[in-house]
């Protein structure tokens, strides 16, 4: 069978193309990994980069490097990313209640969604609403109540306007008729102190950030805003089981590069956090955790992001949700 010399040629070049694309990915990482967290240390973000920084370094064989990078509502965080070197060394670790909200609630934001390119989502978490122990409510359909009877008598921490506990807490409110008045914080912190000290009542939040204090007997769980119980905390019902089935309340991390990252840096990424997210161990310190790990592909991630994307903007725009 004879190949003619402009196909030869056309092989020739595809061949020339793809070596330095392949040598590129065999290369890769050259140096240790950045991971760059929006959030302050603790809570469901930076748990989650240390969770993947360590199995990541095992699996490349390099170190990850976690920068924490508060400020901004996220944007301090996002902007470094976006506007960074684009060779897969330094990647973002996004937050849900950033990624989804601030495009929808800033005028002006110094990233652009099309700035950054997805390379897997990591972890889920559901949420959790506790209360301090003064509430007089042993389950979700009694606070309801206390709550409906009580107009702004109660108060609610949030991680900041525009938040996931922020915007959920609203979405609860409106379904079901609650009072209660928002106090935003920066972070989850500063929150789970005055919560603890019943300076704010409610917080509906992520696991890792209440557990131990509900645990411990010094905040009340109400119920989980997941599909399933929580494995740290099985005694509490999720908000289905407690008689509130239209609700559900989900915050998840992934990790993002520049986009114009070379195809094969972010191919290679995304597989081998897929395998460290895999590992035994992994797993293990996210149930310890109170986390769930669910790394799910670029594609699948993307598709995650425009339906909550659009499910957020209706209710952000209900309930007339403004960043200060």
């Amino acid at each position: 069978m004879k190949i003619s010399r402009h196909l030869t040629r056309r092989l020739c070049v595809a061949a020339l193309l793809a070596t330095p694309l392949a040598l590129l990915a065999q290369a890769f990482p050259a140096r240790p990994i950045g991971l760059v967290v929006p959030n302050p240390p603790g809570g469901l973000v930076d748990t989650s980069a240390r969770l993947v920084g360590d199995s990541l370094a095992k699996v490349i064989g390099q170190s990850v490097v976690i920068e924490n990078k508060p400020g901004g509502s996220g944007n301090l965080a996002y902007q470094m990313v976006a506007r960074g070197a684009k060779d897969g060394h330094t990647l973002l670790v996004s937050y849900s209640g950033y990624h989804i909200a601030n495009p929808i609630l800033m005028d002006k934001l110094p990233w652009d969604l099309k700035d950054l390119t997805p390379v897997g989502l990591v972890t889920v978490a559901t949420n959790v609403i506790a209360v301090h122990p003064s509430v007089p409510a042993n389950n979700l359909r009694e606070f309801i109540a206390y709550a409906k009877a009580n107009p702004d008598k109660l108060n609610y921490a949030s991680q900041g306007n525009g938040s996931v506990s922020h915007i959920g807490t609203e979405i609860f409110k409106m379904q079901t008729g609650a009072h209660m008045t928002h106090v935003p914080y920066k972070g989850s912190g500063q929150a789970i102190a005055d919560v603890l000290a019943g300076q704010v009542q409610v917080f509906i939040t992520t696991p890792p950030s209440v557990m131990q204090h509900v645990q411990a007997g010094k905040l009340k769980a109400l119920a989980v805003t997941g599909k399933t119980r929580h494995p740290g905390m099985p005694q509490v019902p999720t908000v289905a089981e407690a008689g509130l089935s239209n609700f559900e309340l989900e915050s998840w991390v992934a990790i993002y590069a520049p986009t114009g990252t070379p195809p094969a840096v972010l191919q290679k990424l995304s597989g081998d956090l897929k395998r460290a997210m895999e590992l035994p161990e992994t797993r293990q310190r996210a149930d310890a955790a109170g986390i769930e790990v669910r790394y799910l592909s670029p594609a699948e991630t993307t598709r995650v992001l425009e339906r909550e994307t659009a499910d957020w903007t209706k209710a952000i725009r209900a309930a007339n949700i403004r960043m200060d």
